[in-house]
């Protein structure tokens, strides 16, 4: 049953917002405000509907843009703690799908996702994940986010090292047809990484989530109908 001093809280939360937006000419301050409100109702609406994190709303958003879980039976979330991801990819395939899901870090279970803890990098942790799906993959994600360091250049590099990776992941997991999404940070490198993803899809584009924070370096690739370089 949803708590009812929840729902109140998600309503008020709601309505203030809903003022603000109708707030012809608005101050720095109430910009700001105007963000952090915002911010704290995908926190509120991800707790009400039973998701993990926010970040489930981003993948909702591309997801609604391009479809193509529904179409995914065997699929890969990279980077996947604390587990919003998965849920959405298992909520939204069919009753016969594989979705393997690996992180460092431990996060709990979730109906229809095997759980790996380790390093996706790792060739060893690579092969286990793919002898649990069987064949080659129709989907893999990756929302990985390296820790930060505080430093926005060094933060961007090593947010583009793991999309890169994880790009290699791809190559490597993906069957003939297949789709990959990554999170990456706008650095001066996202041309070069897409015209590179372009070699392996038939189409490969940015795609920026209303979800996201506006003032957010982050941005997704979302590349479709993989195929292999002869």
């Amino acid at each position: 049953m949803v708590d009812e001093r929840f729902v109140y809280s998600c309503r008020k939360h709601f309505n203030l917002f809903k003022a603000m937006r109708i707030i012809g000419k608005r101050t720095p301050s109430s910009r700001l405000w105007l963000q952090r409100q915002q911010k704290d109702l995908y926190v509120l609406r991800a707790k009400a509907d039973g998701y993990r994190s926010r970040a489930v709303f981003k993948l909702m958003e591309i997801d609604d843009r391009f479809n193509f879980i529904k179409n995914a039976e065997f699929m890969v979330d990279l980077g996947a703690a604390p587990g919003s991801w998965s849920q959405l990819l298992s909520e939204r395939s069919g009753e016969n799908a594989k979705i393997a899901a690996i992180d460092l870090l431990d996060f709990s279970a979730i109906s229809g996702v095997k759980i790996f803890r380790g390093d996706f990098e790792d060739k060893n942790n690579q092969r286990e994940i793919m002898a649990y799906l069987g064949q080659k993959a129709d989907l893999v994600t990756s929302d990985a986010a390296p820790s930060t360091s505080g430093h926005a250049a060094t933060d961007h590099i090593r947010q583009m090292n793991l999309a890169k990776e994880a790009y290699l992941f791809s190559q490597y997991a993906l069957k003939e047809g297949g789709s990959f999404i990554a999170k990456i940070f706008q650095s001066g490198e996202e041309a070069e990484f897409l015209r590179n993803l372009k070699k392996n899809f038939e189409s490969a584009k940015f795609f920026k989530p209303q979800s996201s924070r506006s003032m957010s370096a982050e941005i997704y690739v979302v590349a479709t109908r993989f195929k292999r370089c002869s």
